[in-house]
């Protein structure tokens, strides 16, 4: 497994790893991702948004929505955050497509966005998880995420959302 992080390169523009089939690498988020971006989210998240959401939260803070794409450009995970107070950033989507869960890319993206946060001078991040979705809620939990409330029927479907949150 190899990650290269980028943040400005658009993919195959030098500097990555091609033609292997476990290598990605992170960038930021690029307009022409919003329909990957959809797909992942509908089958990850059970979520469905319009697409122009995903461009005008992208204006929030550039850097704080990241995407891992393989080695043929293919968006295949992403964070969506933003700077939601001074000092706190929140994390509003974060999916990888079940292909691509268990090899780096969801540890890749939160380090990488854990390091924009501080180098932005934030110092805790919060997040929304579906109380039954034991497995990112152990995800988090190993990245040093707590449960800080319970929003009953936060999500579209009536699911309950444990809120979770980290200091940097």
């Amino acid at each position: 497994m190899r990650c290269i992080a980028e943040t400005a390169k658009p993919p195959n523009s030098g500097g990555t790893v091609m033609g292997l089939s476990d290598s990605y690498f992170l960038r930021n988020f690029h307009p022409m991702d919003v329909p990957r971006i959809a797909d992942i989210v509908a089958d990850a998240l059970r979520e469905h948004y319009e697409p122009s959401l995903y461009i005008s939260l992208s204006r929030e803070w550039p850097e704080g929505y990241l995407v891992a794409v393989d080695g043929a450009g293919m968006v295949q995970g992403f964070l969506l955050g933003v700077n939601q107070t001074p000092s706190e950033g929140r994390i509003l989507m974060f999916a990888v497509d079940a292909v691509w869960r268990r090899r780096s890319v969801g540890s890749s993206l939160m380090s990488t966005f854990f390091h924009r946060c501080r180098m932005r001078g934030l110092r805790r991040v919060t997040l929304e998880v579906r109380v039954g979705n034991a497995t990112a809620i152990r995800f988090y939990q190993r990245y040093g995420y707590t449960i800080t409330d319970l929003f009953q029927g936060y999500y579209s479907d009536g699911e309950n959302g444990y809120q979770m949150a980290r200091y940097l």
